[in-house]
């Protein structure tokens, strides 16, 4: 027999605020050194993402980018937002 679990709005609430917290411990600033910047797979591997999805994100305009050099990076507070719910 299959155990049947029901999921509330509180409950993904709850789900939400510890994943930003345990992602707010990762990308913590270390010895007061923030970096402002992350590249492409610093971010793909914050945000559990594949690069395509990561592209998809560029080309809807929901994650800001600059290109230098032929490498991208996106700025730390973009992405926090993004994770917040906000978009960039």
């Amino acid at each position: 027999m299959t155990a049947i679990e029901i999921v509330t709005k509180e409950d993904l609430k709850q789900f939400k605020s510890e994943m930003l917290t345990e992602i707010r411990q990762l990308i913590k600033p270390e010895q007061g050194q923030s970096k402002q910047w992350l590249k492409s797979a610093e971010v793909r591997k914050l945000l559990n993402i594949s690069p395509g999805t990561l592209q998809n994100l560029r080309i809807n305009g929901t994650l800001r980018y600059s290109k230098i050099g032929g490498m991208i990076y996106y700025k730390l507070e973009d992405i926090t937002k993004l994770l917040e719910g906000g978009q960039s």
